[in-house]
């Protein structure tokens, strides 16, 4: 990994170990989405729906991130855009669907979010557990690692909100926690995107000093 990871050159994802793992997560966060979303429905909670979106975006970037494995700069970096694009809308609407439950009267169900937030949080933490070794990389690659890292705080957060939910019997903390995961969207959206933009310059510059 050394030789992959290292300042001069980034990991592309070029593995048959790092598809596999992909895989797994795959299927993984994918379950977690239909999971999460049902319950968190069911449960009014603004927060288990917020997680159940992370995971959904997870599963899609370890989609795009797997197609895009091996293919040119251009491809990877515009690959990247996207994600970097789709969490950023995914904040903002996790933004206005919070300020909008602000003003809807109805306290979440505690016990299901803690249920569902321990298990999203198992779940997560086997992802991040397969995935840590490939952390550092291209854009393409740190977009899987900053999902992957999202939903693990996500989970722990959506646990604590359904404690504070249940020592408080308000809707508060839940919205607190939305709120505080779609800045967590946002920010790693920026991230993404920033990198994706610096790889691509970074191309070009190359391809211009080699001419």
């Amino acid at each position: 990994m050394s030789g992959c990871c290292g300042r001069d050159a980034k990991f592309e994802g070029v593995s048959a170990d790092y598809k596999r793992r992909l895989w797994i997560v795959i299927a993984l966060n994918a379950t977690m989405f239909v999971v999460e979303m049902s319950a968190g429905h069911y449960a009014k909670s603004q927060a288990l729906q917020a997680d159940a979106l992370d995971f959904f975006g997870d599963a899609l970037t370890y989609g795009i991130s797997l197609a895009v494995i091996g293919a040119s700069i251009q491809v990877r970096t515009n690959a990247a855009l996207a994600k970097g694009l789709s969490l950023f809308l995914m904040g903002l609407w996790v933004f206005g669907s919070t300020l909008y439950r602000v003003f809807y009267v109805g306290v979440p169900e505690a016990g299901i979010m803690g249920v569902v937030g321990v298990m999203a949080l198992a779940t997560n933490l086997a992802s991040v557990f397969l995935l840590v070794r490939y952390k550092d990389g291209d854009a393409n690659v740190r977009s899987v690692w900053l999902c992957s890292r999202n939903d693990a705080i996500g989970n722990v957060a959506v646990v604590l909100a359904a404690f504070g939910v249940w020592g408080t019997a308000t809707g508060w903390p839940d919205l607190i926690v939305a709120g505080i995961m779609a800045t967590l969207f946002l920010s790693s959206a920026f991230q993404i995107v920033r990198q994706a933009l610096q790889e691509r310059r970074d191309a070009r510059q190359h391809i211009h000093g080699a001419t």
